[in-house]
């Protein structure tokens, strides 16, 4: 096993990868996950409950099933929060949700409504051990991560907690990172500081949410496309800001448009299993799912 986590395994190759909800937060609902298709799992935390017991167990039951198709201890889990990225005092005052979901034992967190670059700098710095020192002083503080959870984080990881505590940073800014970081630039405001925000080191995707960001525009339903002019620009926007950090791209995908949106340079989709089957096969994926 040369990762931890599958996800930054196939982007390192160059693969896109592919998505999908978590389900039930309970040991049995990580067993039914355990040998999931998607190349990660997505715990929806920023309007569901937040529920970290459920979340512990969710994260036993992976850990107890065996190793995936890939040879990897768990399946990658991603988790959103019930915070929104405001500002830094915002996230700094619920930055506790951060060290709390990443001593479950997750692989990564969703930042909801990431709006400055404070409230991201917040963000990075609340994922990271002090002694984690890449980056610091060249657009990050030092890391505010405690001692505590390491160990049973080492355990969902199947490593020991000294490996762990080597291990759990984020990635790319550290390239032997297992911690993967993604903002929502979703609203306006999210929106004019995009450029701002991409650049903050430590962050390794982002999407432009169209569901909240046709909220933001004025639109009461605009998920999904065809998109208003408005909406196509928030889209490339986000895009671009994106591509100048080499940052992957989130988007919507289906059987239709897969192959279009990989050239197009689309990196994370969340379009189900079918589209993932299609898209790794597009791009001759060889590691087993």
């Amino acid at each position: 096993m040369a990762r931890v986590n599958r996800a930054i395994e196939l982007l390192e190759q160059g693969q896109p990868i592919y998505y999908s909800g978590a389900g039930e937060l309970s040991y049995e609902g990580g067993v039914k996950a355990s040998q999931t298709w998607a190349d990660y799992l997505v715990v929806e935390m920023e309007h569901g409950m937040f529920n970290l017991a459920g979340l512990d167990a969710f994260m036993q039951g992976l850990a107890a099933s065996g190793s995936t198709k890939s040879g990897h201890h768990t399946p990658t889990v991603i988790t959103t929060l019930p915070t929104d990225g405001t500002d830094e005092h915002v996230m700094r005052a619920n930055a506790w949700m951060v060290k709390q979901v990443l001593a479950r034992g997750v692989h990564g967190i969703l930042l909801c409504h990431a709006e400055t670059p404070g409230a991201v700098k917040v963000f990075v710095e609340s994922a990271r051990y002090p002694f984690q020192t890449i980056g610091v002083g060249e657009g990050l503080d030092v890391g505010r991560r405690g001692a505590g959870g390491q160990g049973s984080a080492a355990a969902i990881w199947g490593i020991s907690t000294e490996e762990y505590m080597k291990r759990a940073d984020v990635w790319p800014l550290n390239p032997e990172g297992e911690i993967f970081l993604g903002l929502k630039i979703e609203n306006k405001r999210a929106l004019s500081n995009v450029e701002a925000t991409a650049r903050v080191p430590g962050i390794a995707f982002a999407e432009w949410g169209p569901g909240d960001m046709g909220l933001s525009h004025g639109y009461s339903d605009a998920h999904d496309p065809p998109y208003a002019e408005d909406m196509a620009n928030a889209r490339a926007r986000v895009k671009a800001a994106c591509d100048a950090e080499n940052i992957a791209f989130l988007d919507g995908v289906n059987p239709d448009n897969i192959v279009e949106q990989i050239a197009n340079g689309v990196r994370v989709g969340s379009g189900g299993e079918e589209v993932a089957n299609i898209g790794r096969k597009h791009t001759n994926r060889t590691m087993p799912w």
